[in-house]
């Protein structure tokens, strides 16, 4: 009976297929949240938060996946539910190589903000919104009262042109000058036109309608 008690004690410590498949479930859900939402966590100054959290989410998906691929040990003597956990992981990893995440989620983010960025494209182009912040004359911060549009503190960069203004709607601001946004440019306008890219060239232009862009440096 006492011999027993060590082999009892042994197996009850090893995971179910169910803890195991909760988990990796758990984990691969994370992972493709943040990698989804990655660009919406860039804003500083939670870039900090962004340089933790995805290193430290890549990690535990790394782990969480060998862990599961370890499990394969356990199917012969206790059923291919203990194959799921890495299949989980696997289509995790497919998903996130080949699914265009961080696309889907800019189309989401400008379906969602057009109708208001181009209500206040409108009152800039009126004279209404003026850039109001003192060392900056490019730059409007549309504060707490005005739909969150934009990055770094719900402001936005415009630049007056002879054919009407370009706006810039950011999705995020790094070190250096670096940006990431949606530019609504005037009729007649180009992207690359825009004053920012006078220092950097763009690295990237995505058209997303008439006058609207995806752009970053």
């Amino acid at each position: 009976m006492a011999g027993s008690t060590p082999q009892t004690m042994t197996t009850s410590t090893k995971p179910s297929a169910r803890a195991a498949l909760s988990a990796a479930l758990a984990v691969s859900a994370t992972t493709l949240s943040i990698a989804t939402f990655e660009l919406a966590m860039a804003d500083w100054p939670s870039g900090l938060v962004r340089l933790g959290v995805v290193p430290l989410v890549a990690l535990i998906f790394c782990g969480c996946t060998l862990w599961s691929a370890t499990l394969l040990l356990r199917v012969r003597h206790d059923g291919v539910k203990f194959a799921l956990p890495v299949l989980v992981c696997a289509a995790t990893l497919a998903v996130l190589v080949y699914a265009p995440l961080q696309h889907i989620a800019l189309r989401l983010d400008f379906d969602r903000h057009r109708e208001d960025r181009e209500r206040i494209v409108a009152r800039v182009e009126t004279g209404e919104l003026k850039p109001n912040v003192y060392d900056n004359e490019n730059l409007i911060a549309l504060g707490e009262r005005e739909p969150r549009v934009s990055a770094q503190g719900n402001a936005i960069i415009i630049d007056e042109a002879g054919e009407g203004a370009y706006v810039l709607f950011l999705t995020s601001r790094g070190l250096n000058r670096g940006f990431t946004g949606f530019l609504r440019v005037p009729p007649g306008g180009t992207p690359g036109e825009f004053f920012e890219f006078e220092r950097k060239p763009p690295s990237q232009i995505v058209s997303y309608d008439k006058d609207w862009y995806f752009v970053a440096n």
